[in-house]
């Protein structure tokens, strides 16, 4: 398989992460959206990342819909995300938060490089930054224990830290030390795991 884009992107990250604690093979092509525009169309006509190219050359979009493929070739017993039951929905209820402080990041993110500064729109910036934080602030609020799903490490926190970590590459004032003190605390044991530690984003 060969997995299309940066580390430094989030969602890539997550997949990149869920690859190898699955121990699945696969190369890694660090193409920018910024700078690989016509060479990321080869693999995505729209030009969005991550694209996921398996052994049989079909090619999957979209990091859950990569990562629901990546779930079924290891089985339920070795998925990150349980099967069935309230199980997977504490898991998919952390994953959603921890993908929508994600999306408002990107986008805040966007709202302040790819517009010249005099066009960023100061109210819709601060309602994504408000919105990053309201749902670190859940997820802060909910993790009780090292973990945030029992004691195993789950999708909950590969994307929750691949977000954090993000952030604190792109934007830190969006999740600075100390403000999410729980948070914080997963991330250190967390990151620490070598599928993690090797994708971390560096400048």
């Amino acid at each position: 398989m060969k997995l299309i884009g940066y580390y430094s992107s989030p969602y890539v990250r997550r997949v990149g992460i869920t690859l190898k604690l699955y121990d699945l093979s696969f190369e890694h092509y660090p193409l920018s959206t910024s700078t690989d525009r016509e060479a990321i169309k080869r693999y995505n006509p729209t030009g969005r990342l991550p694209a996921l190219v398996l052994d049989s050359g079909e090619v999957l979009v979209d990091s859950s819909i990569i990562i629901d493929h990546l779930d079924e070739l290891v089985g339920p017993e070795n998925a990150l995300t349980p099967p069935a039951g309230a199980p997977r929905r504490q898991v998919q209820s952390f994953v959603g938060f921890a993908l929508a402080a994600m999306d408002k990041y990107i986008a805040a993110y966007y709202e302040t490089t790819k517009r010249p500064e005099a066009h960023v729109f100061q109210p819709w910036l601060t309602q994504l930054e408000n919105q990053v934080d309201a749902a670190l602030t859940v997820l802060n609020h909910r993790l009780d224990g090292q973990l945030l799903c029992d004691d195993r490490l789950t999708q909950a926190e590969v994307t929750a830290v691949a977000a954090i970590e993000a952030m604190r590459f792109d934007m830190p004032h969006l999740a600075p030390p100390g403000r999410y003190p729980k948070l914080d605390k997963l991330v250190v044991a967390v990151s620490a795991v070598d599928a993690l530690a090797s994708t971390k984003p560096v400048p």
